[in-house]
């Protein structure tokens, strides 16, 4: 199931459950019941490990209390068979809330006590939200029984490319924006967001045998999980790394935990407390004594904590936390949750952390947090984020990065604030952005226009100001008008000098496509510009040096994936292309590698998930089909019903233009026919009179069939022919007489009719032949009943082509089914290289046509810009007005009208 898929799926529930809890609580159950299937799902595979039959299974209850301590002991906890997730949805309509209740309170007492910190209290959101599904039992019953039948389709297996929980927490919040996220203080942090600072943490972690990374403003936790992951890639093992979390809001805390469970993680390495990280340094003292306090440092921190939240500044400035730094004002607590952070930070670690812009100018206490901060050298880097990124808000924001002790003394600042996509009405970072900004942290590269080393020096002299347009000027230029040239005409020499970078990669293009007009100005010597710059032999040279760089990328994507699709690592593999890509790139100018690279990542989730299929499943896959289970409604109920198949992991469409080209063809010969009938209805409904419209529906936007179908009758009724004529006296004579009349008459055809056995044609046979004949009438094309029986011909093809594509698509499906059914292993590698590169290298291939149509549309710009001089419009204008003067003069009227256009006459004389 994929994003999309999952979301409308989720959407459609809760919008069943909006009669009976708030839309802002919805996602608390959802996400409740999502995890008890996967601690039910995650015991059944252990009782299966343990070689238990599924008889097995069934008796497993309390009453065996060495094997539950034996599983409490292995994962944790022990549910008994009939509290499983999978029990519930077998017993059917004998399921009742009371099993709910019952196997939650069971769960709370049968959690190992080595794992009270992961489970404890773990459900008692849902547990204490139950009684809102409904006012009775039987209520509530329903709303649950809906809603873990829709859980049931929920993938928990791994084999997504994202974070279900965590997708589904965020899209819930995204749709109740109105009352969720906001209103209950909660931040999620974009997953684009979490894996950029997961990537810059993960760069500066490398190499470390054992890490601790710790999220005070927990939330979904989908920050310490993409920085989990990230730094576990580069190790391989991510038993490695050690979580710390803390979460005030006691349901997302919850979440917190549940979120780390579903993605693996031991529960050994999970450290998570509820409580106010401002309020409650980490850990609590224990029984409330101070002196038991023990310092907690991590190599990494990571947090998006809420923006300018007010704190109680009470006694906090003898806090160790904040002592050597300041004590943020009451009002925002953004520098405090930041120090926090610091503070918790080993010496060689690092942290970053989302905060609002205000944080880098804002004055008095903050601005002398800020000072320390920058004299103690703390401040690492400071990346500018787009606005409108994250839900609860539509303000821009910054990630700070700082390390307690640094050897630079600079501070990297990045605007990336012009980096992303619109998706919806949120901005989103692309892939790219993301690559972009963690390879100019990693390097502390400068970019004209995007990055800068800001000296402290510099800092210093703007009084400790670290607003990122003080440092970069990211602003797109005005357009600038030549005087000269629009006077005159001509294009000045230094617009066509902010082209350099084509001229450069293109030598000689400017030479031939430019010449001097008068010191410093030029003309174009082409006025086909894009026929001339296409056609030119530095294009076609930067083609094929382009295309050069990239020989042998699809050899090498076949000999790693292809060849080694059963052992390659996804992730690794992933990484050794891109630095391929971006070296091949090296030598390309003007195209942006990141843009190559875009195209890479866009490909390969589907290869993220085609692999790790092949990988567990074995290369029986590869020829596998499954039904295409598609959600039906009715009655006010979804229900999923099959349609047809779908490849495992081979696309119908593919195998169809490989190896049913022609039954591809005519069928989308077939579509594109249908697909142009609506026009032909426009067209002939423009034409109609209005006393002719009665044959169209109230909107008068569509022909009403059985009302054309009239009036063609009554139209066709007075036409009449030699052979129609014959055919109507036919159907008069009698039996005997038939025979002696088929032979005489000779204005019918008689071949073009069946006949029956006894050699005479039926009244049906007869009847249909004189509508064929009447039709054949042809009307002057300009009149009306040449269009309605025009319209009529196309509504009968309409209805003909759709029973013809609907049988032909049933037939290709099948044949398609069947192909991939019967494939070799050979031939489905073959088809499943063009599955994955495909993307990659055309992708990749077409960027040189986007430069060059990029420069075509620069240059085409420049040349209208500067067509028409002022001289010229003067002249127009001149001799409108003499035009003007002219027929004025040709005019008559009262004394009083000659009068006001003689005086309009002298005023245009004098203007010319």
């Amino acid at each position: 199931m994929n994003k999309q898929q999952l979301a409308s799926t989720i959407w459609e529930s809760a919008n069943q459950m909006r009669s009976k809890i708030e839309a802002n609580e919805y996602k608390d159950f959802i996400l409740g019941f999502i995890f008890y299937k996967y601690i039910s799902e995650k015991e059944v595979r252990f009782f299966r490990e343990q070689n238990m039959s599924d008889d097995d299974i069934k008796e497993m209850d309390e009453s065996d209390t060495q094997f539950v301590e034996y599983t409490k002991n292995k994962i944790g906890y022990f549910i008994s068979y009939e509290n499983l997730f999978s029990t519930w949805l077998s017993k059917g309509s004998d399921f009742d809330v009371s099993d709910v209740r019952n196997a939650l309170s069971a769960f709370d007492r049968l959690i190992s006590n080595t794992h009270k910190n992961v489970f404890d209290g773990i459900f008692k959101t849902l547990q204490t939200g139950l009684s809102k599904l409904g006012e009775t039992a039987t209520a509530q019953t329903k709303a649950i029984r809906n809603l873990i039948q829709l859980i049931q389709k929920i993938p928990m297996d791994g084999r997504q490319d994202y974070d279900v929980l965590g997708f589904i927490y965020e899209y819930l919040i995204s749709m109740f924006a109105a009352n969720a996220g906001k209103k209950g203080g909660e931040f999620y942090t974009p997953h684009e967001v979490s894996v950029l600072m997961s990537e810059i943490v993960a760069e500066h972690l490398q190499g470390r045998k054992e890490i601790s990374i710790y999220d005070p403003t927990s939330g979904s936790g989908s920050l310490l999980i993409n920085i989990g992951e990230a730094v576990s890639k580069r190790t391989n093992d991510r038993n490695k790394v050690v979580y710390y979390a803390q979460e005030v809001i006691e349901n997302t805390y919850n979440l917190t935990r549940m979120n780390l469970v579903m993605r693996g993680i031991e529960p050994g390495n999970l450290n998570v407390r509820n409580g106010d990280t401002l309020e409650d340094d980490w850990p609590f003292f224990e029984n409330g004594r101070p002196e038991t306090y023990q310092y907690m440092s991590v190599d990494a921190v990571v947090s998006n904590p809420p923006y300018s939240q007010k704190w109680d500044t009470k006694d906090k400035k003898h806090d160790l936390r904040f002592a050597d730094y300041g004590v943020a004002p009451k009002g925002k607590a953004d520098y405090a949750f930041l120090l926090h952070d610091l503070y918790h930070l080993k010496d060689d670690g690092i942290m970053t952390i989302v905060l609002p812009h205000g944080v880098l100018f804002r004055g008095n206490e903050e601005g002398e947090i800020r000072k320390n901060l920058i004299e103690k050298n703390k401040i690492d880097a400071i990346i500018g984020l787009p606005e409108n990124i994250f839900f609860g808000t539509p303000i821009a924001t910054i990630i700070m990065v700082l390390k307690k002790k640094r050897t630079d003394t600079d501070i990297l600042i990045i605007d990336a604030s012009k980096g992303f996509e619109k998706v919806t009405k949120k901005n989103v970072l692309r892939s790219s952005d993301i690559k972009r900004i963690a390879d100019v942290v990693k390097y502390r590269s400068e970019i004209p226009g995007f990055s800068v080393r800001a000296k402290k020096e510099t800092i210093i002299a703007n009084e400790y100001n670290l607003n990122i347009p003080r440092y970069i000027d990211s602003s797109e230029a005005t357009e600038s008008w030549d005087i000269r040239s629009i006077m005159f005409g001509g294009i000045p020499k230094k617009e066509i000098a902010l082209l350099d970078e084509y001229w450069d990669a293109l030598p000689g293009l400017r030479e031939e496509l430019f010449a001097d007009a008068t010191p410093g100005y030029m003309s174009f010597t082409q006025e086909d510009i894009e026929g001339f710059v296409s056609g030119h032999t530095a294009v076609a040279l930067y083609k094929e040096n382009y295309k050069t760089a990239f020989d042998g990328l699809r050899e090498t994507l076949k000999a790693d994936l292809i060849d080694h699709y059963q052992t390659v690592s996804a992730q690794a593999e992933e990484d050794k292309i891109t630095e391929d890509i971006f070296r091949r790139m090296a030598a390309i100018k003007v195209i942006d590698p990141y843009s190559a690279y875009q195209v890479l990542d866009d490909a390969w989730g589907p290869i993220r998930i085609d692999l790790e299929i092949l990988q567990t499943e074995g290369e029986v896959v590869l020829t596998a089909v499954d039904p295409n289970m598609v959600t039906k409604k009715k009655d006010d109920k979804t229900y999923e019903v099959q349609d047809g198949w779908v490849g495992r992991i081979l696309p119908f469409d593919l195998v169809q233009r490989v190896y049913l080209t022609d039954e591809l063809q005519a069928l989308e010969q077939m579509q594109a026919e249908l697909a142009g009938i609506p026009s032909i209805y426009g067209d002939v409904m423009e034409t109609l009179e209005e006393d002719d419209k009665g044959v169209l529906n109230d909107d008068n936007n569509a022909f009403v069939a059985k009302d054309v179908r009239s009036k063609v009758d009554e139209i066709l009724e007075d036409v009449e022919t030699a052979e129609t004529a014959a055919l109507q006296k036919y159907l008069t004579l009698k039996r005997s007489e038939k025979q002696a009349y088929t032979k005489s008459c000779k204005d019918v055809d008689w071949t073009a009719m069946s006949a029956g056995a006894n050699g005479q044609y039926s009244k049906a046979t007869i009847t249909a032949r004189i509508s064929e004949l009447k039709r054949q009438h042809e009307f002057p094309e300009d009149s009306i009943e040449y269009r309605l029986l025009y319209v009529l011909q196309t509504m009968e093809r309409e209805s003909q082509l759709k029973k013809e594509i609907k049988t032909a698509s049933a037939e290709l499906h099948n044949k398609t089914k069947q192909l991939i059914e019967e494939m070799s292993v050979e031939d489905a590698l073959k088809l499943l290289e063009q599955k994955w590169f495909t993307p990659i290298l055309s992708g990749i291939g077409i960027l040189p046509d986007k430069m060059i149509d990029a420069l075509v549309a620069k240059l085409t710009a420049l040349a209208k810009k500067y067509q028409t001089t002022f001289a010229e419009v003067g002249d127009r204008i001149g001799k409108t007005e003499s035009k003007l003067s002219g027929y004025i003069g040709d005019l008559g009227g009262s004394t009083s009208d000659m009068e006001g256009l003689a005086e309009l006459q002298a005023l245009l004389g004098g203007l010319k």
